[in-house]
């Protein structure tokens, strides 16, 4: 089998190992298209292993057909076409995963948009309604908006009517968000967000995956009884948590990872996904935003253009043409 191995600084396509056959409730799928996202270049960086028992293979998502099925298998069979997270091996000609973490592609979808659902529709339902429990109307501030997660969040927020402010790293970023549904935006090039997101409004909840470097200002504009998500350490992971603020207006700061939860965890998520999720791509309501792709020959250039910042949305890798 193909796939992608990291030989120093560069991303290789080679033979590797085969997959050995399903078993239980795990399914097979030949792979069409994989995501890129960042926990891919901070493992490839050695900062962020994959979790015991995991594939080494770098991808966190995959679309494709379903190839095998084992025993157990309930809800899926060969020929399907799925999309699925994973816990890793997505840069491969194949892939084995519990079913549990698999979804069938929403009707009219290709397999490339579909490759672009997973991971951040996931990773954006997760962390807005089940750790942020937003309630109806709370506002919503968004980090790092033009990513594959933010513009999936932004989507979410305008979809189930949460006004929220964005960050981004420049205007251009910003005015693409606001056809996405941001109310208001910040440059973060130009100084901090704080005094721009107080003229905005009060925000409930925010969604973080910078982490240190915006702590005290996060903390500044949250409202009371709100909740920071932190899902990410781009802006570093140790920072100074004013305690008397948190007090006072009884803040929550909740620590966000997705890959390394079981099958049944994310398999809850994913049921959410496609009981008020699926029904909205369906109707047009909101759509996977794919700002490039390579194939996966080209892994080494997709990288370079995530850790560049020069998307908006979703890079993908094309592994093989399944339609």
């Amino acid at each position: 089998m193909q796939a992608i191995l990291v030989q120093g600084d560069t991303l290789s396509w080679q033979s590797g190992s085969d997959l050995s056959s399903p078993q239980g409730r795990e399914v097979r799928i030949d792979v069409a298209w994989a995501g890129v996202n960042r926990a891919d270049l901070m493992q490839r960086a050695g900062s962020y292993p994959p979790p015991p028992g995991a594939s080494e293979t770098l991808g966190l998502e995959v679309s494709g057909v379903i190839a095998a099925c084992g025993p157990e298998v309930r809800e899926f069979m060969p020929g399907d076409r799925v999309c699925a997270l994973l816990a890793g091996g997505g840069y491969a000609e194949q892939v084995v995963v519990d079913e549990r973490q698999v979804l069938q592609v929403p009707a009219g979808f290709s397999l490339r948009q579909a490759a672009a659902l997973p991971e951040v529709y996931a990773t954006a339902w997760l962390n807005l309604f089940m750790e942020g429990a937003l309630k109806a109307g709370e506002r919503v501030l968004l980090h790092a908006a033009a990513s594959g997660v933010g513009t999936a969040a932004m989507q979410l927020c305008r979809a189930f009517g949460h006004p929220c402010f964005v960050t981004a790293g420049s205007d251009d970023k910003i005015e693409r968000c606001k056809t996405l549904g941001a109310d208001s935006g910040w440059n973060r090039h130009t100084g901090s967000f704080v005094e721009a997101v107080k003229a905005w409004g009060s925000v409930d909840m925010i969604l973080d995956p910078v982490g240190a470097s915006y702590l005290p200002d996060n903390q500044r504009v949250l409202a009371a009884d709100g909740r920071l998500v932190i899902i990410g350490l781009m802006g570093g992971r140790q920072a100074e948590l004013d305690i008397g603020r948190l007090l006072m207006k009884r803040q929550r700061v909740i620590g966000s990872t997705l890959r390394a939860k079981s099958p049944e965890a994310k398999g809850a998520i994913l049921d959410e996904l496609r009981r008020h999720v699926w029904p909205r791509l369906f109707a047009g309501e909101i759509e996977p935003l794919i700002d490039a792709e390579w194939p996966i020959e080209d892994a080494d250039a997709a990288h370079a253009h995530l850790t560049a910042n020069a998307n908006i949305g979703k890079v993908l890798l094309k592994v093989a043409a399944l339609g």
